[in-house]
């Protein structure tokens, strides 16, 4: 509105839009009269609502943006009208001003221009007390106490009112926040301002990880579950999204905390940063995708789908896995199939009886020359030599021939690759044991798998010769060793200064050991190694199907009491072998893994040095052989009863 010279500033405009007079007089307070205005109030000011507008009209320029010391003392000095200006003569005792003082009446000429107060306002304004200081319910000051100012307290106004705004980032803080919100997502958007993207984000985060522990909960009770094909296939994919929000995660917290505003030096350093950032967050993943992968291409290469002999196997009831038994035996070879020899030669036969209950096992090793073993009715061998394996042979027939004898003569086992299912056969019947799986080890592929979970810890009774027939190659030092993959083969396989049933005791305990070691820590942390190792060393039936329910069982056999027992002379002699002895002796050590463990004093029976089986009854207190206490037997392990591997191999 533009004023001309001589208008009354002071007029007013009613509702109606129509314009009033300002009185020009005021008449002298009468009693019982309300003031307008509080008393005391600055010279220049309007009494009653006209101070109020104005206060008003002042406080919403000011809130407008108003700068410049006259207008924001203007300001000032509208939101705090009623308080006395210092320096202002007092006209009563109290300091009030009279309604009818002459100094307190405003005159035309002192009306204050709103947009543009005169010179002389600031520093009157000024000297008055801050807004919120003073006014009608301050002491001292006009107004019943309590009583708001008509104008209210109006927007802040000086520097107060400005916005405040976060510190521009350095480059330093700029990298930082970048790599926290690849820790926890959403940090660099709150830091920015975006704070409804950084709470999604961070919900989100705060959702895969309680996603991420209930998984780990459920597969804690159901280890087994995670190698199941279509899970390690889920798992697969996941790792490869999870690669790729991680990657546009830390991009775009990078983009959000504003880069462009660094110099040119900043931008190239934290573009630079952001992106190595970027890539690193991938790794896990990648390693995590590429670990499973090769879990899965590794199960699915050992563990057949189909038979190899072209049996059909009855499928796998995940209810019921075991139908319905309490153990399952398998049968452990290990192959020695050199490449200066044809075939392969089964040098090393474990039996492992697992009971699915509680996990205890049973190992029954076999010695290699046991001869003119037996088969059961229903083998096809079983009318080829039906007073044992080649009995027409005084020095020959031995165990560790018939995988080899089967796998030549498909003519007479009906089909091909017939081996372990005719040595199965054969060991289960001279155990009466069903044997219900198999796997065979490679002797040589065995030491690079010992290699990949960092050697094998192992108690050495006596020195060790290794290499020909005079042990030339090396010496294994006796003691508590760790030994390396090459080690631990010549620890199983030498026969320098021993037999072959020493080499059996230390075969079982080579076993006993990875058993032991080769923890789920151990095989995740050197799994593409053990994966590459097992891929030329392994061979089973055990079906692909079972494995999730083989491996909860092989986690109960690492916690549980694992006893061995070995067929060896003096009390088993492998010429002319005592079948019904071999059977009781099996059936005794079975029934003593589920008992509770106690101390095995029978009365009046002593502890013979020289034994190397299981007696049947607690009666055979003397070896069968007077000579055997004379000289004791060279095998590092006396076999008394089965006995705890961890006692006999020192584990």
């Amino acid at each position: 509105m533009t004023m001309h010279l001589g208008q009354d500033s002071g007029d007013v405009t009613g509702e109606s839009g129509k314009r009033r007079s300002r009185r020009r007089g005021a008449r002298p307070a009468q009693p019982g009269d309300t003031p307008d205005a509080p008393a005391g109030r600055a010279p220049g000011t309007r009494p009653g609502k006209v101070a109020g507008a104005d206060s008003e009209q002042a406080g919403k320029q000011a809130a407008k943006g108003d700068s410049g010391p006259a207008r924001a003392g203007a300001a000032q000095a509208a939101s705090g009208a009623a308080s006395t200006p210092a320096g202002t003569p007092a006209g009563t005792p109290d300091g009030r001003g009279s309604a009818a003082d002459p100094a307190a009446a405003p005159s035309p000429s002192a009306a204050p221009k709103t947009a543009a107060p005169s010179p002389g306002a600031a520093p009157e304004a000024a000297a008055g007390p801050p807004s919120g200081t003073g006014g009608p319910s301050a002491p001292g000051g006009g107004g019943s106490p309590g009583a708001a100012s008509p104008a209210g307290p109006g927007p802040a106004s000086g520097p107060a009112a400005r916005p405040r705004f976060a510190r521009p980032l350095t480059t330093g803080a700029l990298i930082g926040w970048t790599a926290l919100s690849a820790v926890l997502p959403g940090a660099a958007h709150l830091r920015a301002g975006r704070r409804r993207t950084g709470y999604v984000l961070l919900g989100a985060f705060v959702a895969l990880l309680v996603a991420a522990v209930v998984t780990a909960l459920v597969l804690s009770g159901n280890v087994g579950v995670a190698t199941r094909d279509g899970v390690l296939t889920t798992a697969v994919v996941l790792a490869g999204a999870g690669a790729l929000a991680w990657f546009l995660l830390v991009v775009s917290s990078y983009i959000t905390l504003g880069p462009g505003r660094l110099n040119g030096q900043g931008q190239i350093v934290s573009g630079i940063a952001a992106g190595l950032l970027a890539v690193a967050v991938m790794a896990p993943f990648a390693l995590t995708a590429t670990t499973v992968m090769t879990a899965k291409q590794l199960t699915n290469d050992i563990f057949p789908s189909t038979p190899e002999d072209g049996s059909s196997a009855a499928p796998v009831k995940h209810e019921d896995p075991w139908n319905g038994r309490d153990r399952v035996n398998f049968l452990l070879i290990g192959g020695d199939g050199a490449g200066n020899r044809e075939g392969v030669r089964t040098d090393s036969m474990n039996v492992a009886s697992i009971h699915i209950k509680t996990g205890n096992t049973v190992m029954f090793s076999l010695p290699r020359n046991l001869q003119h073993v037996r088969f059961p009715p229903s083998s096809p061998l079983a009318k080829q030599f039906p007073n044992g394996f080649m009995r027409e042979l005084p020095n020959g027939g031995l165990l560790n021939e018939v995988w080899q004898y089967a796998e030549d003569h498909p003519e007479i086992m009906g089909r091909k690759h017939q081996g372990p299912r005719a040595l199965m056969d054969a060991i289960g019947y001279t155990l009466n044991l069903d044997i219900d799986y198999y796997a065979l080890i490679n002797m040589y592929g065995f030491a690079h798998l010992v290699d990949a979970i960092g050697g094998l810890k192992i108690r050495v009774d006596q020195d060790i010769k290794y290499g020909g027939s005079y042990g030339t190659a090396g010496t294994i030092k006796a003691g508590h060793r760790t030994l390396s993959g090459e080690e631990a083969l010549w620890y199983g396989r030498s026969r320098v200064g021993s037999d072959d049933f020493s080499r059996m005791a230390r075969q079982r305990c080579v076993i006993g050991a990875f058993a032991k070691q080769a923890t789920p820590t151990v095989v995740l942390a050197n799994f593409t190694k053990i994966a590459s190792a097992a891929k030329r060393m392994a061979q089973t039936n055990i079906p692909r199907d079972l494995l999730e329910h083989l491996t909860e069982l092989a986690l109960r056999v690492k916690d549980a009491k694992i006893t061995s027992l070995q067929f060896v002379p003096p009390e088993f002699y492998t010429g002319s072998p005592d079948w019904q002895k071999i059977r009781t002796a099996t059936a005794r050590a079975l029934r003593q893994s589920v008992q509770p463990s106690r101390a095995r004093l029978a009365a009046g029976r002593t502890a013979t040095p020289g034994t190397g089986g299981a007696s049947p009854t607690p009666t055979l207190s003397a070896p069968v052989m007077p000579t055997a206490a004379k000289t004791p037997s060279k095998s590092p392990t006396a076999n008394k009863d089965a006995q705890s591997l961890d006692e006999l191999c020192g584990l």
